[in-house]
């Protein structure tokens, strides 16, 4: 186990050390979108019956700042490892593929939990929150941050370059958490847009997550935590079998 807690503390001091830039920046970011949107369209948009804008608004800027925060986390850090040379440093000592895994994405979900703990703190001066089923925000808010984590590290097995990197999270990550019904409620979509919803797995990261503070969703929440639980364990067992092979690290 100590090859495993130095390599999660090595990742966790990584971005605490620059905590403005990796938690203080995303929370203002969401805090921006609230203020805006929230007032831009509130009484315009349809979201759940007896449930104002700007409290509907809440869990899923929280939520889309868990999963882009925990996707940069690791693949930032593999990224810059691989382009600085360090990496070898990691892959010389006796670490298993899987402490390897576990130590980036216990990282990840690490700072994708402290950022949106720090939107909801900042959020709550301006909506009234409660949390009716807070075991499924929980739930939720792990199962997420690890999934976007795993997703991470393959993006930065894959890259080598940093315009690489930045094309998967402008062009997969971000699209993806932006119709995932983070501003609006997929019920309001007209077909085939609400349909299409569906196919998108942070549709039900964010759909479940809101159902812990409403108790209202779109979707049963054991459907959806089924469906994320079920996309972690494939995109983990893609990245463990990336890491044993040693593909784009060792050769």
């Amino acid at each position: 186990m100590i090859s495993f807690q130095t390599l999660f503390y090595k990742e966790v001091l990584r971005f605490w050390k620059v905590s403005v830039q990796t938690v203080a920046a995303p929370v203002l970011t969401a805090l921006l979108y609230l203020v805006i949107f929230g007032h831009a369209l509130e009484g315009r948009l349809a979201a759940f019956s007896g449930i104002d804008y700007a409290s509907f608004l809440v869990p899923g800027l929280v939520m889309m700042s868990v999963l882009q925060n925990a996707f940069a986390n690791s693949s930032s850090s593999l990224m810059q490892s691989k382009i600085t040379g360090n990496i070898v440093f990691v892959l010389l000592p006796p670490i298993s593929y899987l402490e390897f895994f576990a130590a980036y994405v216990l990282a990840a979900i690490v700072r994708g939990l402290v950022v949106g703990a720090g939107v909801m703190l900042v959020t709550v001066w301006f909506v009234d929150l409660h949390l009716a089923a807070p075991l499924w925000t929980l739930a939720f808010g792990l199962a997420s941050a690890a999934l976007a984590g795993a997703l991470g590290l393959i993006a930065g097995i894959f890259s080598d370059k940093v315009d690489q990197l930045a094309a998967f999270q402008n062009f997969v990550i971000l699209p993806l958490t932006m119709l995932s019904g983070v501003f609006y409620s997929v019920q309001a979509l007209p077909e085939p847009w609400a349909r299409l919803s569906h196919f998108n797995p942070f549709f039900y990261m964010v759909d479940g997550f809101r159902y812990g503070f409403f108790g209202i969703g779109d979707l049963s929440p054991w459907l959806s935590l089924a469906i994320v639980a079920a996309s972690f364990f494939f995109v983990s067992l893609l990245c463990v079998l990336l890491l044993r092979s040693g593909y784009k690290l060792r050769w």
